[in-house]
């Protein structure tokens, strides 16, 4: 069964105006399954096929001559090489979205997208499901407005406590909600073929065992600001080594390095950035939760809780083929606001807790933004339904993100 994803129609747009397209994730999100259903007619070549990879890069030419556009290349980054003989196929025609590509690591590839295919290709971020594409939903970039409270206002499912724990715990990967896998296989198979696959690849983990420990500390510090320190020092390897690692999971889309503000706003402003899993069900495997219920009433529930909104409001923007541009806030006077959302030289501030009834307490550092460069606030929460907190600031129920 396919489920509608909102990328759907930049794909559409952006192969009109593009020579080449090429749409970038974590394994298992549903890149080559999105372009099989916008375009039914394609041929379909992945080159996690040996057989198929092999031929791509030592004989590039014979390979697009025997996988002919319009054609999906699914898994690009084995074969960077290949780009260069695209540039070429592209250059010698007048037609767009010849070339659908996906990749499930950017360590490298972009790179050589920038290098090969500059000017002609459209590059596209896709995460797991959002709850909006979950709940079958629009999903439009999560600003705190009135006008987009309004409008969710009139759309949106209402979640309670038990129903978001549900998903924040079996996370948003498409076999786990469309096809109902086993959560515990999923998510171990998930791992091995990450690690074998994509990590290996790289040569830059010698000892799995070490990787893995790793991957189980940073998923605990889900939340968190980034202290590489204290992560070698826990895991018992290098620096240098721990800063390689996040940049990998960084690039494959594991995790997601939220920066700090950095204006005028407080010369004494903490550099260091957060850290968040893109995917809360990797996540609360990682961190030994074995169901919704241990995990709401575990030590992790608001870290979780927080990861998740985060997590929802990334991807309104990338599934809407936008930028967001969000950042979080705190200094050396433990001053704190989870996630500051800039948007036409405005600063929208904004606070995500697991409670049905924020009150004021929850804002009192808000005043940290001028109010001539501060927007609408709001307060991300499990209340039932929006309501003004202050002249400014809302409750906003999880649902409408």
């Amino acid at each position: 069964m396919y489920k509608e994803r909102t990328l759907e129609k930049q794909v559409i747009e952006l192969s009109s105006q593009f020579k080449v397209l090429l749409i970038t994730g974590a394994r298992q999100v549903g890149k080559s399954t999105l372009l099989k259903h916008c375009d039914k007619s394609r041929d379909y070549v992945t080159l996690d096929d040996y057989k198929a990879r092999e031929l791509a890069i030592n004989e590039p030419e014979l390979f697009l001559q025997r996988y002919k556009a319009p054609i999906i290349i699914d898994e690009i980054q084995y074969a960077p090489n290949l780009l260069s003989y695209i540039k070429i196929a592209v250059d010698n025609s007048d037609k767009k979205g010849q070339y659908w590509l996906t990749g499930s690591q950017q360590f490298h590839m972009m790179k050589n997208v920038t290098e090969s295919l500059a000017g002609r290709v459209a590059v596209l971020d896709l995460k797991g499901f959002s709850l909006k594409e979950i709940e079958n939903e629009e999903q439009i970039p999560f600003i705190p407005t009135n006008d987009f409270i309004e409008k969710m206002r009139k759309s949106s499912t209402q979640q309670d406590l038990t129903s978001i724990y549900e998903l924040i715990w079996k996370g948003s990967y498409p076999d786990i909600n469309v096809n109902n896998s086993n959560w515990e296989t999923f998510y171990s198979s998930y791992l091995q073929t990450y690690i074998e696959r994509d990590i290996k690849d790289l040569n830059a983990v010698k000892n799995e065992m070490d990787f893995l420990k790793f991957l189980r500390i940073l998923a605990s510090r889900t939340g968190q600001m980034l202290n590489y320190t204290d992560i070698a020092n826990e895991v018992g390897i290098a620096v240098n080594t721990i800063k390689s690692w996040v940049s990998i999971l960084a690039s494959s889309n594991i995790v997601y390095l939220l920066q700090p503000y950095f204006s005028n706003l407080n010369k004494r402003i903490v550099k260091a950035p957060k850290i968040y899993f893109l995917d809360t069900g990797l996540c609360s495997y990682l961190t030994n939760w074995e169901t919704p219920k241990t995990l709401e009433s575990g030590a992790m529930s608001g870290a979780m809780f927080e990861t998740f909104v985060v997590a929802e409001i990334i991807k309104s923007y990338v599934h809407n083929a936008k930028t967001p541009n969000i950042y979080y806030y705190r200094d050396k006077d433990k001053k704190e606001i989870d996630v500051i959302i800039e948007k036409n030289d405005k600063l929208y501030p904004i606070e995500i807790k697991k409670s049905a009834n924020p009150d004021k307490s929850m804002l009192k550092h808000f005043s940290v933004i001028p109010e001539e460069k501060r927007g609408e606030g709001a307060v991300i929460c499990l209340c039932n339904e929006d309501f003004p907190i202050t002249g400014n600031v809302n409750a906003i129920p999880i649902g409408y993100v």
